[in-house]
């Protein structure tokens, strides 16, 4: 196939300009044969395996990056949830963490995800346990992220598991105040858990996975902003095909990296999550793309229209592009990891209604949002009840990353650093939830989920 002198230089400029890149090829690994009738039997299979089976993963994705001049931001390994796996022999499930952690660090892998139980229809023993280790788990380690689905479509929210939710995340920012509560940025609660989900916080290895395999996300809000700036003229429906046809081209490069990073490492080539992941860097933002539509600021009238356009596109050019697509596929609009976002809360035309009316059409829901230290465990609890009852209602996955910070209040700023960036602390209604959390049971699914 032959290249024009344009489509070289477009393909230049989207990794030197606009910075595309792989934001993360994650390994998926089963650990459901690592159980064993103790605590030290378990870990030591999963050490055995992991270093087995990851070794390869972080000098592979070096070598790629090298001879295709495509940046892979993180390496990453996804485990079965390890409520699955954890023998029941020990209250604390703290050493697991601690073993990932340690293996991860050894094997220079930037996260493992899985340390994870899914309750959206109650609590086995297990679920109990990993549930209630997951503070001293997330303030004890570095690179461990924690995840616990809590209602689907199917089956309803479970209102205990929420109320629970809030307990824990709220004694995790505790434990890491030191550092604005950043043990919170590696806790997800979910609704609609994917199975195959490759990025971090929320990414486990689900128990309909197969042994292994590379699931690769792919981000590049900076080069669809810039696709968007050439036509500022345009209408709704052009704007609808050049963010498809980008979308497309993006996710084609991912394809090629997952299939060669699968190779490989001699697994099957899972999914490719083409979703427009930002960072703090300016330029990288996927706030930014929505003001490039015509909007003053991210958060003010319009900005759900504008977000639901931009994440049905990516979804329709990624669907074109590739087979594989999964995981998530759209749009994150994470408030600590997205300058523009971040901003656009300061200048306080984005407020956290606003930010919850937007999860309804974007790919996930409340990310990296920065909450005062004094907000009650209800309260968190309520925030993400609501969040729940979008993604059930609606029969996609939501999502709620929140920090309460130690010490700070609404206005003050919360710095977590690297990747994960830092956001002002938004207001939260100052009226209680309490009573209503304190119900406890389970919310029914919606009529619409009965389907046979």
């Amino acid at each position: 196939m032959l290249f024009t002198p344009y489509e070289i230089k477009e393909t230049v400029d989207m990794f030197l300009r606009y910075k595309l890149d792989i934001r993360a090829i994650t390994l998926g690994v089963s650990l459901l044969d690592c159980a064993a009738a103790t605590g030290k039997e378990t870990r030591s299979r999963i050490r055995e395996k992991l270093l087995r089976v990851a070794g390869p993963l972080v000098p592979t994705g070096k070598q790629i990056e090298l001879e295709y001049g495509i940046p892979i931001i993180n390496k990453r390994v996804s485990v079965t949830p390890i409520a699955l796996v954890a023998s029941c022999d020990e209250d604390d499930y703290t050493p697991y963490a601690r073993l990932l952690d340690e293996i991860a660090r050894d094997l220079e892998i930037d996260f493992v995800g899985g340390f994870s139980a899914l309750v959206q229809k109650g609590f086995s023993s297990g679920d109990t346990r990993l549930v209630d280790s997951i503070p001293g788990a997330l303030a004890s380690t570095e690179r461990v992220c924690a995840s616990v689905n809590v209602a689907t479509t199917k089956s309803g929210i479970n209102m205990d598991a929420v109320r629970r939710m809030g307990v824990v995340i709220k004694s995790t920012a505790e434990k890491t105040a030191a550092r604005d509560g950043i043990g919170c940025a590696k806790l997800v609660v979910f609704c609609n858990a994917p199975e195959d989900n490759p990025f971090m916080a929320g990414a486990f290895h689900g128990p309909g996975e197969g042994e292994s395999c590379l699931n690769v996300g792919v981000s590049g809000p900076g080069v669809v902003k810039a696709a968007l700036e050439q036509h500022r003229e345009a209408s709704f429906d052009e704007l609808a095909e050049i963010i498809k046809k980008t979308a497309f081209k993006i996710t084609r490069m991912g394809e090629l990296v997952g299939k060669e990073a699968a190779r490989r490492l001699g697994v099957p080539f899972g999914i490719l999550d083409l979703s427009l992941a930002p960072t703090p860097e300016v330029g990288d933002s996927v706030a930014r793309i929505l003001e490039e539509m015509g909007l003053e600021a991210a958060g003010t009238h319009g900005t759900t229209a504008a977000l639901a356009l931009l994440t049905d596109l990516v979804k329709k050019g990624g669907v074109m592009a590739s087979a594989r697509v999964g995981g998530f596929s759209g749009a994150f609009i994470p408030v600590s990891e997205d300058e523009g976002m971040a901003a656009a809360v300061r200048n306080g035309s984005l407020s956290l209604d606003k930010l919850e009316a937007m999860t309804s059409v974007c790919s996930v829901g409340l990310d990296m949002i920065a909450l005062p230290g004094d907000v009650s465990a209800a309260t968190l609890s309520a925030i993400i009840a609501d969040e729940m009852a979008i993604g059930m209602v609606n029969g996609k996955t939501t999502a709620v990353r929140i920090i309460p910070v130690p010490g700070k209040k609404a206005g003050d700023w919360a710095e977590f650093g690297g990747l994960l960036g830092g956001a002002p602390v938004m207001a939260v209604n100052s009226a209680k939830s309490d009573a209503f959390i304190a119900r406890g049971g389970r919310i029914p699914p919606p009529i619409h989920s009965f389907r046979n």
